[in-house]
């Protein structure tokens, strides 16, 4: 069996996602067709089975980087196997030859199944086949799949999580487009996760390519509809407790040029939220979330997809039993957008061009009650309007031990606050009480006060540049990377942040060691952004809430070291240990 060099047959299609495509021949050269190709990940439980076409040809597509068991089969000719590593977007090409089988059925083996994995970065594989298995909510569903999925990760509630230790530090990669905003059910929408075909869940050594929020990074690829000749889908229906209805649509569809993936999801449930009592009080909400996928092969060297999601999700605010004597009927509105658009053109066997624009848009209005009395100690009013625009390109090039990547990210965010709040019970700050705060007064309803009223607008630029290279020499892998961040929105700074780590696999003992050494850059939470970093005359800084900050937001600084180590221990199970150290400054 041979591995041949890369030919630029078939584009790529988006997303970071690999491909494997191959021929497969009998000794004389001739082409086998029919022959049953099966690939497979027995650590992510991916697994995928196709026969080749009449020119003995065979591609899998839409593939997350991770190493693969590839098994040929076909009636008179030895089985043969090898495995195949996917780090890039760069696509892998295969000629196999099948020997004819002999008296004595045998099997030829380049390779074996391997639990295994020599990466720098601790990051755990997530397939189709696994969510699939997993109890997931359509609304918050891909946050309960990392949840479950990842060690070091801590549910809160509503579908929030806080990843190795911080605070919502999350960057989400999907289909190659950065989103560091917030995704739990009470800031914004996200992707349902039967649109999910697979993740990578990096939570040590992050490579350069990811930047913004870093404890946790997700590598979402979305399912395809390429390759699909008969259409395939399902539609399901559910109900449980609490009232609770959910249906879900997908279909897929297309062939080698074309395809295109639709998934629709609709929930009811009568608790939306995590209540504070065990009696569910006002907790009533619906959502309803589309996604679409649609790629096309321009031309041999040039494949193009877009994304769409569209979402809304409407709720109530759950009460306590004095919140529900006293009437409250707080409740929140979502609308999300978002379009992502990308190309990928192949220079040659080595070379590759992605690049990914997107526009996302995030409306969050939250309402008080019709009676402000009703609403316990103070009542509010939120409108936020987040609309980010973007593009990440990069250029990926593999060439004997070198995996490289070079790239560019440019963001634009413009965020638009307004913020009401009122004093509507009379002991909150009595002005006989030694702890009266006279700048509040103003905003006392109970004592003929009005209405807090603020109002900001702001844009926000980041500019980023990295490099990186994974380097394959024998058992030893090095990811070498550098990074720089430029932020300016209320604050400005920028940083170089070096990604360094090694790993080292010992065969005999069936032992991979791993070291890395991090230095992220933390930009700001966009949630709340400008209300949080209010400053001056008007602002909040002059003490009508009390005490409060004297300087927008910043950046913050994290130098993180990880050692760690894999074990397996036959076919079936491995153990993963990582050890971090992270010291934040902000």
């Amino acid at each position: 069996m041979a591995l041949a060099a890369v030919t630029p047959a078939r584009a790529q299609e988006l997303g970071g996602a690999g491909t494997i495509l191959g021929t497969i021949k009998d000794p004389t050269g001739g082409v086998l067709r029919a022959a049953t190709v099966t690939l497979s990940n027995p650590v992510s439980g991916l697994r995928r089975e196709t026969t080749t076409d009449e020119m003995g040809r065979f591609t899998f597509r839409n593939l997350p980087p991770n190493p693969y068991h590839v098994t040929v089969a076909v009636q008179g000719f030895q089985t043969l196997a090898r495995d195949v590593d996917v780090r890039s977007a760069v696509p892998i090409t295969l000629e196999l030859t099948l020997n004819l089988a002999a008296t004595t059925q045998s099997v030829e083996v380049i390779g074996t199944v391997d639990l295994l994995e020599a990466n720098p970065s601790a990051h755990t594989d997530v397939d189709q086949s696994l969510v699939e298995k997993l109890p997931l909510e359509a609304v918050g569903g891909l946050n309960q799949a990392i949840t479950l999925a990842a060690p070091g990760v801590v549910a809160d509630s509503n579908g929030f999580f806080h990843p190795q230790g911080d605070h919502a530090e999350v960057s989400y990669s999907v289909d190659n487009q950065p989103v560091s905003d917030q995704q739990s059910k009470a800031f914004s929408t996200q992707l349902p996760p039967s649109a999910i075909q697979s993740l990578e869940i990096i939570t040590g050594a992050t490579p350069a390519e990811f930047g913004d929020k870093t404890s946790l990074v997700v590598n979402a690829i979305t399912k395809s509809g390429l390759n699909q000749k008969k259409p395939t889908g399902n539609i399901t229906f559910t109900y449980g407790t609490f009232g609770t209805v959910n249906q879900e649509t997908s279909l897929a569809y297309g062939n080698a040029k074309a395809g295109n993936f639709v998934d629709f999801n609709f929930d009811r449930s009568g608790r939306f939220l995590d209540a504070p009592e065990f009696t569910v009080l006002h907790d009533r909400g619906t959502s309803f979330n589309l996604f679409d996928r649609f790629d096309y092969a321009l031309s041999p060297k040039d494949t193009f997809h877009v994304n769409l999601f569209l979402a809304r999700n409407k709720f109530q605010q759950p009460n306590t039993f004095d919140q529900q004597a006293l009437g409250q009927d707080q409740h929140q509105l979502v609308h999300s957008l978002n379009i992502a658009p990308g190309l990928v053109h192949v220079f040659n066997p080595h070379t590759i061009l992605t690049i990914n624009p997107y526009y996302r848009l995030d409306i969050v209005k939250y309402f008080p009650s019709a009676n402000p009395f009703s609403d316990e100690t103070t009542t509010i009013n939120q409108q936020r309007r987040l609309n980010n625009v973007g593009v990440k390109a990069d250029v990926a090039y593999v060439n004997g031990i070198h995996n490289a990547k070079f790239g560019v990210q440019l963001s634009h965010t413009f965020l638009t606050e307004n913020f009401q709040f009122g004093i509507t019970d009379p002991n909150f700050n009595d002005p006989a009480s030694p702890d009266f705060l006279p700048g509040l007064l103003q905003f006392d309803l109970t004592r003929g006060g009005h209405l807090f009223n603020f109002h900001g607008h702001t844009d926000i630029k980041q500019e980023a540049a990295y490099a990186q290279d994974n380097i394959t020499l024998h058992n030893l892998t090095l990811n070498l990377g550098l990074r720089f961040d430029n932020y300016d929105g209320i604050s400005h700074d920028h940083s170089f942040q070096p990604r360094l780590g090694a790993s080292y696999l010992v065969k005999r003992t069936n032992t991979v060691l791993r070291a890395s050494y991090t230095h992220n850059f933390e930009t700001p939470y966009n949630e709340n952004l400008i209300l949080s970093s209010a400053t001056g005359a008007g602002g909040l800084a002059d003490g009508v809430l009390g005490s409060a900050i004297s300087q927008p937001l910043k950046p913050g600084r994290r130098n993180q070291f990880d050692v760690g180590f894999q074990q397996g221990f036959g076919k079936l199970v491995v153990f993963d240990i990582d050890y971090f150290n992270k010291r934040t400054t902000n």
